[in-house]
């Protein structure tokens, strides 16, 4: 699994990144076929789309980012990013407690210091 320094030399990645990507889009998006309807133009068009995009596990310590890649077939995680912790918290806070889910989206402050931190 890469880190930041890993994942900076991997621009092409980096210029994929979907900032505002949230685990729940990505479950409708790519997983829930038959309500796209009421997504708009909001779903999977083709295949072998995919979406690059941050979550936050609640249960890891200390606190990163975990860098997900999905499709239609599968998820996997691909880097873990250490920010600052003070942060993360926040976004996790602002998601709301989620009781057996511990899965959040990036704040954004967040983003902002991921565009930051990797030049994007």
């Amino acid at each position: 699994m890469w880190d930041l320094e890993e994942l900076k030399t991997h621009r092409e990645i980096v210029a994929q990144l979907d900032l505002e990507m949230t685990p729940e889009k990505a479950v409708e998006t790519f997983l829930e076929w038959g309500t796209g309807w009421a997504r708009k133009n909001d779903f999977v068009r083709y295949s072998g789309q995919e979406s690059y995009y941050f979550v936050v596990y609640d249960w890891e310590k200390p606190l990163r980012l975990t860098l997900i890649r999905r499709d239609m077939k599968e998820m996997d995680e691909i880097a873990q990013i250490d920010a600052p912790e003070e942060l993360i918290q926040k976004a996790i806070d602002e998601g709301g407690r989620k009781p057996g889910v511990g899965v959040y989206a990036i704040n954004d402050e967040l983003k902002d210091w991921l565009k930051n931190t990797l030049n994007c």
